[in-house]
């Protein structure tokens, strides 16, 4: 079904985050950090939404994550697919497509009014639920869906998001501690070693990058935002 550039896993994570510097979803910017919302302050930044609007990369991407998922998880394991409130809504109805699996997406909360849904679409009870988010940064927002699909009587055992920072120890403790295998294409050290490889910044600015990468509270706390990431 797919070639072996779409098996391993190191070609696919360099060929994504090439893909991020080339539609210009990456942002390096450590003189002026961006505040997130955890209230981490950053010297870098990510936009994957972007991928949605170019199709060519979109579906490479997508092939991706489908071989990812086989290869990681299984064939078979899964029943649907579920996108999160906003940005995962998008990429759950492409990877389902490529899966030929249905799919449901997630609300934050129930709507408040109607049926007071916080599910939409179909989930039988006991339905096995691939959960998939754009990116994840220490996974308390995947976790908001994870949850709510449990509640709801679906079994949630793998998560896949297209884009993991990979440098928060309580991000994996999380997933393990909440039984859930996570899955992904590229991070954050894949972004800077296509950085690096092209040049595409001054030596000062990706030694700050990676400062940051290797001890990003330490660096937050140094420019003014929080040292320790909220319990959620």
């Amino acid at each position: 079904m797919f070639s072996n550039a779409f098996t391993d896993k190191a070609v696919m994570a360099e060929l994504m985050a090439r893909m991020l510097w080339e539609i210009r979803a990456v942002h390096f910017r450590p003189e002026e950090p961006y505040k997130l919302a955890s209230g981490m302050m950053s010297p870098v930044y990510i936009d994957c939404r972007k991928l949605i609007s170019f199709p060519r990369i979109r579906s490479a991407i997508m092939d991706f994550a489908a071989a990812t998922v086989m290869s990681e998880a299984g064939f078979e394991q899964f029943d649907c697919v579920a996108g999160g409130e906003t940005a995962g809504i998008p990429f759950a109805a492409f990877l389902a497509e490529r899966l030929s699996l249905p799919m449901i997406y997630v609300r934050k909360q129930p709507k408040g009014h109607g049926r007071n849904a916080q599910i939409e679409g179909a989930m039988p009870d006991g339905a096995r639920v691939l959960v998939i988010e754009d990116l994840t940064t220490a996974g308390g927002s995947m976790f908001t869906f994870i949850d709510a699909i449990r509640a709801a009587g679906g079994v949630v055992d793998h998560g896949m998001a297209l884009f993991y920072y990979g440098i928060f120890p309580e991000a994996e403790a999380r997933f393990a501690n909440g039984g859930v295998a996570l899955h992904h294409i590229a991070t954050w050290r894949n972004v800077l070693d296509v950085a690096r490889a092209g040049s595409l910044f001054d030596a000062g600015t990706l030694e700050s990058v990676q400062s940051f990468l290797d001890d990003p509270l330490a660096w937050s706390a140094a420019h003014g935002g929080v040292s320790r990431l909220p319990v959620s």
